[in-house]
């Protein structure tokens, strides 16, 4: 008991000035109709001395970082039905998978070619292909823990907030532009910008039925972190088995939060769940994930963010308008 009463008096100096940095960050984004992410991440940098030079605060804003980011991606498995796959249909979603391994695979291949670790190909590629920060977060848990983890995994979520905010207002453009129906519209913004708060606002300035869409469509992308994370996680297992001259302590093994999100997007989805548990869950992941990116934001260092260049940025742009053209061939054919 005294030990847990010790690790907690370690732990809540630094939880506690993350929550406050989320909450103004959450309220920032409200009253300026902009994402929340992008603000934790600037608020956690800017405040980001309290984490350097081993503070009282340091403990805390790593037990954020990690216990409280697994949380909050478990929550997420309340959003998720398996009834949504089949009012979609299974040629869209067909589509929506195909479109996901490929801009992963392009991520990877991407990485490799510009010199940068293929595992940061993943890890962008997943982001741009799935929901943006909340699945940057959710893959960087299961990805090796290399000396660049944390700087990769805040221009991962950087990178992807600023273009799911620019395709917001550019892609209902497109789609007025192209003579988009509104189930063409929904389709195009739901399975091609990266998250779910840009995906609901781009989705209704067009129509409530364009709306409606969209959110069905970004849910089912959604719904594939599960098997996309687990896929990523046998093949860095392999890769680990496979190289001797990696810690084999350092091979990830199944994490217990994937388990939690499938658990409850199973129980979403065989039990008729009282609108307000999944109303409450969902405004308790993204208040999580909020201050969890807070976190990584404290403890960024601008220099590495610096040194990269503009590397990452092309590959994120790349993957965006890849998946974009997919889906776009995909309605045309269709």
């Amino acid at each position: 008991m005294n030990d847990i009463a010790v690790k907690c008096k370690h732990i809540w100096p630094g939880l506690g000035i993350a929550t406050i940095t989320g909450m103004a960050a959450l309220f920032l984004s409200e009253h300026y109709n902009a994402p929340a992410m992008l603000f934790a991440l600037l608020l956690g940098m800017a405040v980001s001395f309290l984490y350097q030079n081993n503070t009282p605060c340091a403990c805390g804003i790593d037990f954020t970082a990690s216990t409280l980011l697994r949380a909050g991606v478990v929550l997420l498995g309340l959003r998720i039905a398996l009834g949504d796959l089949a009012v979609l249909g299974w040629q869209t979603a067909l589509m929506l998978a195909m479109a996901i391994f490929t801009t992963i695979i392009l991520g990877v291949v991407l990485a490799k070619s510009l010199g940068l670790q293929k595992r940061f190909g993943a890890l962008t590629g997943g982001s741009v292909a799935i929901c943006g920060a909340s699945a940057a977060l959710a893959i960087s848990t299961i990805l090796p823990k290399g000396e660049n983890h944390e700087r990769d995994t805040l221009l991962t979520v950087i990178g992807v907030t600023a273009m799911s905010t620019i395709a917001m207002v550019l892609y209902p453009i497109v789609a007025a532009q192209l003579g988009m129906s509104n189930n063409e519209a929904g389709i195009f913004l739901g399975g091609t910008i990266h998250d779910v708060a840009q995906v609901v606002g781009a989705g209704y300035s067009v129509s409530e039925d364009a709306g409606d869409m969209a959110t069905l469509t970004k849910l089912v992308r959604v719904a594939m972190l599960m098997p996309v994370v687990l896929i990523m996680m046998l093949v860095v297992k392999r890769f680990y088995t496979a190289s001797t001259a990696k810690n084999t302590a350092d091979v990830p093994k199944m994490p217990m939060f994937l388990i939690g999100f499938v658990a409850l997007m199973l129980l979403n989805s065989f039990v008729t769940l009282p609108e307000f548990v999944i109303s409450t869950g969902t405004e308790v992941s993204r208040f999580f994930l909020v201050v969890s990116i807070t976190a990584i934001g404290m403890k960024s260092n601008l220099g590495k963010l610096a040194e990269v260049g503009m590397l990452p940025i092309v590959m994120i742009i790349t993957e965006t308008l890849w998946i974009a053209l997919l889906i776009l061939g995909y309605l045309y054919l269709m």
